[in-house]
């Protein structure tokens, strides 16, 4: 399916000519954002040519995330959906940068490898924030977005992340047990400082074998070392005036009253929702209405 995508040209120019982004990006502080990580990505090819969706997952999370909604997404409105992998997590590079900057560009860089001239970005969390930097660097690329349970505020006040990444570090497990064994034995470490079950499995997804021992697919190392950083958005003066839509979960603080002024500021085009009875994690706690919203928004049946 990737190499389809790569030789497909209905996404290039008029005349074909190759889309290309600038070198080197600066960012909203002018520092260079340095150069771009290889992104993984999946496709679900569509069977029309309108905007594709772009999927950018959250923290700790990875682009199968958003498999069956991508899957879902591409059989009801026949665009072709992409589900990619943020630097440092799944299966794209590693890089000791964690800047919105430096991420952005990384998309940047893949929607230039793919000829793709325009997208629909919906980001999710840290793929939200992602999305918007993008949207303000390059407004030209994204069609319009979809900011999924965050905003461009600061968000240390009730992220929960830092205790994630404690209790993360302070996993040991053996190596000659089977993964399934792996993984009981690191839910059963994660217990005492993640009670939520749903939260240690979603952790668990980036439990993985490599060279007959288990690691994290998730560089620890550069999450913990720009917390602070991306619990904040970087400084903007311009807005998007493409439309967008922050769709919060209806019991998740991330989206709340007193982030409506900067919402409005950056993006002057956007309506906020809520889906009700749901937390951080919208998409995965109720698939069904948030796919709906996003057809909704997109103006498919």
């Amino acid at each position: 399916m990737r190499a389809l995508l790569l030789r497909s040209c209905r996404w290039a120019g008029a005349l074909g000519e190759r889309v290309r982004a600038p070198a080197p990006l600066r960012g909203a502080s002018g520092a260079s954002a340095g150069k771009p990580v290889e992104l993984a990505y999946d496709v679900m090819d569509g069977r029309n040519t309108e905007t594709p969706l772009i999927f950018l997952h959250g923290l700790f999370g990875s682009k199968s995330n958003f498999y069956s909604i991508a899957k879902a997404l591409s059989k009801r409105t026949g665009r072709m959906v992409l589900t990619v992998d943020n630097r440092n997590h799944g299966d794209s590079g590693r890089s000791p940068v964690m800047t919105y900057e430096a991420m952005s560009f990384d998309l940047q860089n893949l929607l230039d490898k793919l000829q793709l001239p325009k997208c629909i970005l919906i980001g999710h969390s840290l793929g939200g924030k992602i999305a918007m930097t993008t949207a303000m660097l390059r407004p030209e690329l994204i069609e319009k977005l979809v900011v999924v349970d965050v905003t461009p505020s600061q968000t240390s006040s009730h992220t929960p992340f830092p205790k994630f990444i404690a209790a993360m570090r302070a996993v040991t497990v053996d190596n000659d047990l089977s993964r399934s064994a792996a993984r009981k034995q690191v839910e059963q470490q994660l217990q005492p400082y993640i009670e939520d079950i749903r939260i240690r499995q979603f952790l668990l997804t980036n439990l993985v074998e490599r060279d007959g021992r288990y690691i994290w697919r998730v560089n620890l190392e550069a999450v913990a070392n720009h917390m602070d950083y991306i619990m904040t958005f970087p400084k903007f003066n311009t807005p998007y005036t493409a439309p967008t839509v922050f769709l919060g979960g209806g019991n998740s603080p991330y989206i709340s009253s007193k982030d409506y002024p900067e919402i409005k500021r950056l993006f002057p085009n956007s309506v906020i929702q809520h889906v009700p009875g749901t937390g951080h994690w919208v998409h995965a706690e109720k698939p069904h209405d948030f796919i709906n919203a996003i057809c909704a928004f997109l103006g498919t049946s």
